[in-house]
């Protein structure tokens, strides 16, 4: 992933340093194991942990310079962690594990890192769309559909919904967790023909994951979980932010990006501030969603295992991680800045909307007067037609209608926004369930 796109904390977990360091650890792991369990000498294992090279640059350098003759990434690896650490004892490095023990196992271990950022940042989104979604449960608004206003509703239930899908993808995040948090050093085709089932254990306790039964390489089901679960979370996020575009146009003008001092939103045009966050969101999202199709195309390898994989998953697991990431960040800080015009929404609601948003209940009301539905719908369509047309209030066109024989208390309450909006509370009463 580009630099401009990646967040530094996850962007350390995929550096070439922090991808060798974790293979180094494995393997320093297996040796130990080995050693407690009596098939290495406890000395050896000891040395070799001490004299075992820093992951740095040059180590990164020299790993690379070495596969130029190997064509072999952990051959590669193994035969300059082997020469660090010097004979004899280097010769225990690697001892009874083929290559995805150690890569699939520190892939694994470094997913979990990931995820719990990821579930970090998801914190975020869900605890300031709850609080949000507190603070303008009363504002009221257009509710749309199809693009056209229909119904009232409020900006704070709106987010209360966002609030719960966000809600649902943190509960994806922590079982796609749990799917890779697990770890193999079973051989190859997965038999354990070369090394004791208690070493795995070993290495994968001690990393915190899970032994679990695997070919040579460990399922990709499990990596293609945590990738769905990364494009849920930029649905949500498009769809917050395709949301905040559409609020944001000059003709609705009911939210706005925060603007920042000294901020320009066009280099040709002062007067624009355009939501150029949601934008980028929403086109991040695209690219986060498009990884989930390869994962799923990884799952189905050849026997015990193919690398059709490996390149791969070399792109879209640190790019679906770190857009993730970038994503919850953003929108966080998207929702928690946004700048809702309370009087531009109630003024579309009431005088723009001419009354139109309370159609339903004055045809309920004439149903309930004793009209017929059809007849009472063909009224009240037809006397909105005439409102939109003539730009007047829909109430006045109803009181004009000899048909419409509904007195002023009866009105009153079809065209009573309070009325429409008794109910909104329940949406928080939802939320108390969402930790945040």
């Amino acid at each position: 992933m580009i630099p401009r796109y990646s967040l530094p904390e996850m962007a350390a977990l995929f550096t070439d340093e922090a991808r060798l360091g974790m293979w180094l650890e494995v393997e320093l792991l297996a040796v130990e194991g080995w050693a407690e369990f009596g098939d290495v000498p406890v000395e050896a294992a000891k040395e070799i942990r001490e004299r075992a090279p820093a992951v740095d640059g040059a180590f990164v350098a020299a790993v690379a310079e070495r596969e130029k003759v190997t064509d072999h990434d952990v051959a590669a690896f193994v035969d300059v962690v082997q020469e660090a650490v010097g004979g004899p004892e280097g010769s225990w490095v690697h001892y009874g594990l083929t290559s995805s023990d150690v890569v699939d196992t520190a892939l694994c271990a470094t997913l979990v890192r990931a995820a719990d950022l990821l579930l970090e940042a998801s914190d975020a989104l869900v605890s300031v769309l709850k609080r949000r979604a507190a603070e303008l449960i009363d504002t009221p608004m257009a509710g749309r559909t199809h693009g056209m206003q229909a119904e009232p509703t409020t900006f704070g239930a709106k987010l209360a919904l966002w609030c719960l899908q966000a809600d649902r993808d943190r509960s994806r995040l922590g079982a796609a967790r749990r799917a890779v948090a697990v770890g193999k050093l079973s051989g190859a085709v997965g038999t354990y023909s070369n090394i004791d089932p208690r070493v795995e254990r070993y290495v994968c306790d001690a990393l915190g994951l899970e032994p679990v039964p695997a070919t040579q390489v460990i399922a990709r089901d499990r990596h293609a979980e945590l990738l769905y679960a990364c494009a849920s979370v930029g649905a949500t996020v498009e769809m917050i932010a395709t949301e905040v575009r559409h609020l944001a146009r000059s003709e609705v003008g009911e939210v706005e990006e925060a603007f920042g001092v000294g901020q320009k939103g066009s280099s040709a045009m002062p007067h624009k501030r355009n939501p150029v966050l949601s934008e980028r969101l929403v086109g991040l999202a695209r690219v986060l969603r498009g990884n989930l199709q390869p994962a799923l195309e990884d799952v189905a390898l050849w026997h015990e295992r193919d690398i059709s994989h490996s390149s791969v998953e070399r792109v879209i697991l640190p790019d679906s991680c770190l857009l993730g990431y970038y994503l919850l960040r953003k929108a966080a800080g998207l929702v928690d800045g946004l700048v809702v015009h309370a009087d531009r929404m109630r003024a579309t609601l009431v005088e723009g909307s001419l009354g139109l948003v309370f159609s339903q209940s004055v045809l309920l009301a004439l149903v309930s007067s004793g009209m017929t539905r059809d007849a009472a719908y063909r009224v009240v369509q037809r006397d909105a037609r005439v409102a939109w047309e003539q730009r007047r209030q829909l109430r006045t066109v109803l009181e004009e209608d000899p048909e419409v024989r509904l007195g002023a208390a009866a009105l009153d309450d079809a065209f009573s926004l309070s009325g429409a909006l008794r109910h909104v509370h329940r949406f928080l009463e939802a939320l108390q369930e969402v930790e945040g």
